[in-house]
């Protein structure tokens, strides 16, 4: 239940179309439902804005189902991150409306239309199609918590000339975030460029030396740009998710 939700709901009680006990029904799993092999936090929404986020990676189908169909009956926004195609396929079938963003690696369903509610334009840029999946991932994110989200894909520094061919995309961008693998190196040119927090996060992308993104983490938390705050590697929800709470502010 999110804020608009429980205001209207009180609204209700107050105009007499809602008795004190259905309210109470409905209030009954706040803060939380348990379900024996997970706790479901539906008071989230109104802590954070947003509900409880489902990781798909290391859960059975079953149980990501289980909290799915949790969060559904009390009309929240579903997310699912790290889902793989298998695990989306046995999902489809026991949750109607699911759907599957296969760039992504994630699932959404949503009972109504997503209100926009950000001040300005996410972007979201990656330096090569390798990071395409976190850069999609951050992307989504953005958009199911209510942002206008735009895209600037494969502009890393090893082509300079595409990244400054899009100058005016960068100026008009309220939150920057910017995903690269490697050397990590373009979270810090774009930074060096714009007045807007820059979000980077570093991937798994590279060559031995790259330590799995150790490298290109190491690099931009090195930055000699201020400005620049970096999750973990491969971490485009958590990035998503800061810079729609930056937005919204």
């Amino acid at each position: 239940m999110n804020a608009d939700a429980l205001a209207e709901l009180l609204e209700k009680v107050r105009q007499g179309k809602v008795t004190v006990e259905r309210a109470l029904e409905r209030l009954r799993h706040l803060p939380f439902e348990d379900l024996g092999f997970a706790k479901v936090d539906h008071h989230r929404a109104l802590r954070q804005g947003f509900p409880e986020v489902i990781m798909g990676e290391g859960k059975s189908a079953p149980k990501i189902a289980a909290i799915a169909q949790a969060l559904r009956r009390r009309r929240a926004n579903v997310l699912i991150t790290r889902l793989s195609p298998e695990k989306m396929a046995s999902l489809k079938r026991q949750i109607k409306g699911l759907h599957y963003h296969p760039q992504a690696r994630a699932a959404t369903w949503t009972p109504t239309a997503i209100r926009v509610r950000g001040k300005g334009p996410i972007l979201v840029i990656c330096a090569g199609t390798s990071d395409i999946p976190i850069a999609e991932e951050a992307a989504l994110t953005g958009e199911v918590m209510g942002n206008r989200v735009e895209r600037l894909f494969d502009v890393g520094v090893a082509g300079i000339h595409r990244l400054l061919e899009n100058r005016e995309r960068l100026f008009s961008a309220s939150v920057l975030v910017v995903v690269a693998g490697m050397e990590g190196a373009l979270p810090s040119v774009v930074a060096g460029m714009v007045n807007k927090p820059v979000i980077a996060v570093p991937t798994s992308v590279g060559y031995g030396a790259s330590f799995q993104g150790v490298a290109a983490l190491l690099g931009m938390l090195n930055s000699c740009v201020a400005g620049v705050t970096v999750v973990n590697i491969d971490n485009g929800f958590g990035a998503g998710f800061a810079a729609s709470l930056i937005n919204q502010l």
